[in-house]
């Protein structure tokens, strides 16, 4: 492990930071994609939903963009996934109609 520096993962990461606070702040849901809005039922708590896992992806890019660890980008892009599939998964279970 040591200091590297990837613009492209913290070019991405700063996308998902303006993302985070596009959904998470502004209640911007309608970036969000993948669902119908009109039969999510609480707007503000999908804004918060989104607007954290947008946050958590944004920080694991940034680390990954400064800290180099080997085999990384094979995992980092899975770890993104899979919690965006999670968190999709969650909204539709449990606040859609």
């Amino acid at each position: 492990m040591y200091f590297q520096w990837n613009l492209v993962s913290i070019a991405a990461a700063l996308l998902f930071f303006s993302a985070a606070y596009a959904v998470g702040i502004k209640k911007q849901t309608w970036i969000l994609r993948g669902f119908r809005r009109e039969r999510v039922r609480d707007q503000d708590k999908l804004a918060k939903i989104a607007g954290y896992f947008f946050l958590n992806s944004g920080f694991l890019l940034c680390l990954n963009g400064f800290v180099y660890i080997p085999y990384q980008e094979s995992f980092t892009p899975s770890i993104i996934l899979a919690y965006g599939v999670c968190t999709m998964i969650y909204v539709q279970k449990t606040m859609a109609e």
